[in-house]
């Protein structure tokens, strides 16, 4: 029996004694093999390996052309799963806020990115350019230990527009005038306060917000989670809410619920009454059935004229 990590000694021994070959350099069948095995998982098949290899050949398609080809296939988004639940619920994150309101003044609660100054919407892909971005977060002293990067304070000019950071708890936002804001959005952030909290954050951000304007959220889905275990998904959270629940919330708060999806399909294990990460973390994405995702994701508008 081989001994142990004898892998790892043979990789080495073949770094140092194979030459590296960029990928722009290998030949048509190498470099569509190549593309096949790191972007699909598998051997090229006999007719796709061909027809790529063939047209690479002749300048009909490029290296670059063919990898984008299999990273944007209906093959690799529906049969190679991501199997890292984090990586997958960024994804999902990613596509929701992709797909939120086009805003001039937008709110952002928590939303420090622990790897970039501008923040966390820019970085999540929020499409559209925006007037002001206010990111609202807590001290770095008082924020959990795996949140304390990100930003110095500074304003940021981002490939959007200007971005300012104001640390304070996002319960008190009597910093903000009324009708301040067209979007308020809160990733990931909710669930970090009290039930009780929650409802003066959405009182809050009622005010702030301009009529007509949006409060967009995603949060764990509370149920699901506690099919893994009775503890909350993260030690810093104090509650994770169900759908229904933060439906009323919002509704209690004087907002039109829009919608209320999730995100990272879990069906079958909801199903079953079985928590299984693998069937959520390949399937990322916004999906109506809010109840059978990982994380909620609610979009929700203030009235564009006072209710009676």
């Amino acid at each position: 029996m081989p001994s142990p990590g004898w892998k790892q000694r043979a990789y080495r021994l073949f770094d140092r004694a194979v030459p590296t070959v960029p990928f722009r350099f290998l030949p048509p069948k190498q470099s569509v093999r190549m593309a096949f095995n790191v972007i699909l998982d598998r051997e090229p098949d006999p007719v796709g390996g061909t027809e790529y290899a063939t047209k690479l050949a002749h300048g009909q398609l490029s290296r670059h052309g063919v990898a984008q080809a299999l990273a944007h296939s209906e093959e690799f988004r529906r049969r190679v799963p991501i199997t890292d639940v984090l990586l997958s619920m960024h994804v999902s994150r990613s596509e929701f806020v992709a797909g939120l309101p086009r805003a001039g003044r937008i709110l952002d609660l928590g939303g420090t990115h622990q790897g970039f100054a501008d923040g966390a919407l820019v970085h999540l892909g929020y499409p559209y350019r925006f007037e002001r971005l206010v990111v609202v977060d807590l001290p770095v002293e008082e924020r959990h230990e795996i949140y304390q990067g990100g930003s110095t304070g500074a304003t940021v000019q981002s490939e959007l527009g200007p971005v300012e950071f104001a640390f304070h708890s996002m319960v008190d936002l009597s910093a903000y005038e009324d009708a301040s804001f067209d979007l308020v959005y809160s990733g990931q952030s909710i669930e970090h306060v009290s039930e009780r909290e929650g409802d003066a954050v959405v009182a809050e951000v009622f005010r702030v917000l301009a009529p007509g304007g949006w409060f967009c959220l995603d949060t764990p889905n509370g149920p699901v989670w506690r099919l893994r275990s009775a503890e909350l998904m993260n030690d810093d959270h104090q509650i994770e809410y169900s759908a229904d629940a933060l439906s009323a919330k919002l509704q209690a708060g004087g907002f039109e619920v829009v919608e209320s999806k999730g995100l990272n399909l879990m069906q079958h294990g909801v199903a079953h009454g079985v928590f299984d990460e693998s069937e959520a973390s390949a399937h990322p994405g916004v999906f109506a059935a809010a109840d059978e995702c990982l994380l909620l994701a609610m979009v929700a508008r203030k009235p564009a004229t006072p209710m009676a």
